[in-house]
């Protein structure tokens, strides 16, 4: 069972979605990085397309779920990330660190601009 998220954008500390996520985390997180490309949406929120043969990397922060309540973590993520339409997928991925994480991947839909870094807050 994957009990883990990595996040790379809103979701990270200091950003506006923080709040959601930080009420289901235990522990501070890690630094970890997973291959793909991260893209700016031009509206305040990032988007990643996870590819395991990509040779750049999306840097974000990998957090522990608390086991009590992971299923309504994940269920209210998943409505926050707008799974219902496509907009973002919850998949799972693995990190550089070898840890295996659900994110949240980038559907359709929006013209995207790449953040060459994979930081969020590197975006133009």
């Amino acid at each position: 069972m994957v009990t883990d998220l990595f996040v790379y954008g809103t979701l990270l500390p200091g950003d506006v979605r923080w709040p959601l996520l930080e009420r289901y985390v235990t522990g501070e997180g890690t630094s970890d990085a997973v291959a793909g490309l991260l893209y700016d949406t031009g509206l305040d929120y990032p988007a990643a397309v996870f590819d395991e043969s990509a040779t750049t990397l999306i840097l974000g922060r990998c957090y522990s779920l608390r086991i009590d309540a992971i299923d309504e973590a994940l269920r209210e993520l998943d409505i926050e990330e707008d799974t219902v339409d496509g907009l973002y997928t919850r998949v799972e991925v693995t990190t550089q660190n070898g840890k295996r994480c659900w994110a949240y991947a980038y559907g359709t839909g929006l013209d995207l601009t790449p953040i060459p870094s994979g930081n969020w807050f590197d975006r133009p």
